[in-house]
Order: structure tokens, then C-alpha cells, then sequence
């Protein structure tokens, strides 16, 4: 259900009469205004035009003008907005392989290193300061290029993540390397800010259940909360990355219909987020509903440089999910060391799929990642030492008990 303008709507009814209910049609989301030769979705200048003119850019707009969106444009707040979506959005096309078995896949992968946050928030067993610290400095001397550094949530409701600001203030800084943050409201972002931090990500859902289980508002009472959220961010020049939470299944609700993630998706890049990560939380995606999902994410216009996957391995299926990504043009995938993770709010999901397996998978496939697999094993042998506890890596396990290297 989705509730917008004071309606209570179904997303069917909405999807079949988008200006009825106050909603962009999703067909038509990739149409767009170009401001300065950049390209701003259509659906985005609505947004910004009439609230945030005023709000946080000083533009003079009225939020009840009926203004068409060529003649917002011109405000300050269109120019920022041009500004931020040029610098920060905007991206080549992802270069491209042909491969004899899997056709036209990406000839380059961006693995994104989660186990310091998604990773770690679930785990029962305090991880120090310290530790947290040698971890995220021995996955950039691996190679790895983005890693979430931690999260600046209430430490009553994630305990693990309680010292980010001093972990951020102690990781070496390597050049090239983003440490992004999870930033859930505006008190989490401005502590953020003040630790340092120079990315930051928001989150949302695509059951509405789950989001209120998680941070006890709806589906569309998050989306409002982040779009104001995405201003302060907008503001302070940084980059925004998005989360989707039960793309492909909830624990709650069952199976997600693709085309309401698809419609949180668009609304998260219309707020201005450079990467929007789908996210299969509990682990029940398989290829099928992996590449249902995908399309209709595809469909709304968002570039496939933009859209990152994020798959938990409950069902074993995270890889061949990852593999039919690579193949439908998604060159970025989320990944954990060692397989940490977890979700508190989605019962019986288990970890992240594993990095070590991913890299593994990748280098088999000749796509170029810049990760050195035995220094990422070795990284992830150190943090589950912390954590007393075996590593879920299969890729990990079958390297410590081989008595040849393959």
C-alpha cells in the first residue's frame, strides 16, 4: 500500500492511474529536463521545485505554484541541482566484454566491501575499535576500492555499530578508497559529518511491513523522511547511495512485486542517490526473480552504472544471482568477507555472500576487480579469528584445506 497525498492507494491502482493518485508513471520516469546538458529526471525537478527550492536553495518557489518544470529550472536550486547530479550521478557506460558461454558481460566489476557494517551490526560477539580499524585498512591494502566504514544509528538498537565516529577518525585513509556510511535520518548525517565522513548512504524498503519492523514508519513515510534527508545531503556536496531492502522476498510479507521496487528505486535516484543497491535481505532471490526484478528496475530509465546488487546467500543462490546481473549489465555487487552478516530485523537470513567467493567467481570469468584474493582470504581468516568462529567462505575454507594450490 501506498499512502501519498492524504490517499491510501494499492500499487496496482496507482501504476494503473499514476496521475490520479499523485505518482509518475513508471514508463514514463526516464523522460527528463536538460539543464546545462545535464540530464534531470522530470520526476526529480517536481520534487525539488516546488519543497526544496525554498527549503535549503533560497529560491523563491511556492509549494503550491503550478510552475512547469522548464521554468523551475532556472531557479538556484535547479543549478545546484544540476551541479550535484554532473558531479555525482553521472557516470560512463560500464565497458564490456564478449564471453564465449555468457555473452556481453562487464569487463570490469566495482565489489563493494559491506562486512564492516552490514557485516558486523548482527554479530553478538563486541568487536573493538581497534579491530574494526585493522579490518577496514587490511580490505584496502587487498585492493578493494569502496568499504562501508560503519553506521551512525542508535546504539540501543545496533549496539555493534556504536563507535563508528572513532573508527572513522582511526582508519588509514588509502588514496582512491571511499569509506561510505550509513546515515539513516538527519542526527545520524550530521554526526556523520562531524567524524569526517565524505559518502554517506540512506536506506529504504520495498515491503512496507519490513519498513515499519525496521524504523517504524511506512513505505512512503520513509520515502518523505529521505527526500528531506537527500536535501541536507544535496547541501553538503556529498554522495548519497541508496539502499533497497526485500527486493526479492520479506519475512513478513512474502514474495515483492518488481514493480514496486522499481518505483522505490526511481524515487531514491530522483533524490539524487548515485548508486541505488537492490538488495535481496533475505536470501530467497534465484535467477528468475533476480532478472524480473532487475528489468523493471531497468525499465524506469535508471543506467545500469547506477544500480548495484546486494544478495544474502540463505538459499545458496547469491552467485548464480550475481552471475544473471553480470549479464543483464550490472557492473557493481555488494559483498561481505568472509560471508559476515546478517539482517536483526529479518528473521532466519544469513550472511552476505561471501567476498572471497565473489572475487573468485570474477577472476574465473576474466573480469577485472583490482582485489588480491589470497590478501582478502587472509583478511577474512583475521576477522573471524576476533570472532572466534569459522569463516563461511567456501572459497576461504577449501583454500585452508587443500594440500595443493589449484
Amino acid at each position: 500500500m501506498l499512502a501519498r497525498r492524504g490517499l491510501s492507494v494499492s500499487m496496482s491502482a496507482a501504476a494503473s492511474h499514476p496521475q490520479r493518485h499523485g505518482l509518475v508513471a513508471l514508463s514514463s520516469l526516464h523522460s527528463t529536463t536538460t539543464i546545462s546538458t545535464v540530464a534531470i529526471p522530470t520526476a526529480t525537478l517536481r520534487h525539488f521545485s516546488a519543497s526544496a527550492a525554498g527549503a535549503w536553495c533560497s529560491a523563491s518557489a511556492d509549494a503550491s505554484s503550478s510552475t512547469p518544470p522548464a521554468a523551475a529550472a532556472s531557479t538556484p536550486c535547479m543549478a545546484t541541482l544540476a551541479a550535484y547530479y554532473s558531479k555525482h550521478q553521472a557516470r560512463p557506460p560500464i565497458p564490456s566484454q564478449q564471453h564465449p558461454v555468457f555473452g556481453t558481460i562487464p569487463a570490469e566489476v566495482k565489489m563493494v566491501e559491506v562486512g564492516p557494517r552490514d557485516g558486523l551490526q548482527n554479530e553478538q560477539r563486541k568487536v573493538g575499535v581497534n579491530e574494526k580499524i585493522e579490518l577496514i585498512n587490511r580490505l584496502a591494502a587487498a585492493g578493494l576500492r569502496v568499504i562501508e566504514a560503519g553506521s551512525f544509528v542508535s546504539p540501543r538498537w545496533v549496539p555493534q555499530m556504536a563507535q563508528t565516529a572513532s573508527v572513522l577518525r582511526g582508519i588509514s585513509l588509502y588514496k582512491n578508497v571511499s569509506y561510505p556510511v550509513l546515515t539513516p535520518n538527519l542526527k545520524g548525517f550530521e554526526e556523520a559529518v562531524k567524524s569526517g565522513a565524505k559518502e554517506v548512504s540512506i536506506f529504504g524498503a520495498a515491503s512496507d511491513t519490513f519498513s515499519r519492523k525496521n524504523i517504524n514508519r511506512s513505505l512512503e513515510e520513509s520515502l518523505t523522511q529521505y527526500e528531506s534527508l537527500a536535501h541536507r545531503i544535496i547541501e553538503a556536496d556529498l554522495p548519497m547511495r541508496g539502499y533497497i531492502s526485500c527486493c526479492l522476498g520479506c519475512p513478513y510479507e512474502g514474495p515483492i512485486d518488481p514493480q514496486r521496487v522499481a518505483y522505490v528505486a526511481k524515487r531514491l535516484f530522483d533524490f539524487g542517490c548515485h548508486e541505488i543497491a537492490l538488495g535481496d535481505t533475505t536470501g530467497v532471490g534465484h535467477p528468475a526473480s533476480t532478472a524480473a526484478m532487475l528489468r523493471a528496475v531497468l525499465e524506469t530509465g535508471i543506467p545500469p552504472q547506477n544500480i548495484a546488487v546486494h544478495f544474502h546467500d540463505t538459499y545458496g543462490q547469491a552467485l548464480a544471482n550475481i552471475l544473471t546481473s553480470l549479464q543483464m549489465g550490472i557492473g557493481i555487487v555488494d559483498s561481505s568477507v568472509g560471508g559476515l552478516g546478517g539482517c536483526p530485523y529479518s528473521p532466519g537470513a544469513t550472511g552476505n555472500v561471501a567476498s572471497e567467493d565473489v572475487l573468485y567467481m570474477l577472476q574465473g570469468l576474466g573480469i577485472e576487480t583490482h582485489v588480491d584474493l589470497n590478501k582478502l582470504i587472509d583478511t577474512g581468516r583475521f576477522i573471524f579469528g576476533v570472532l572466534g568462529k569459522p569463516t563461511r567462505s567456501r572459497v576461504a575454507t577449501a583454500r585452508a584445506c587443500a594440500t595443493t594450490v589449484l
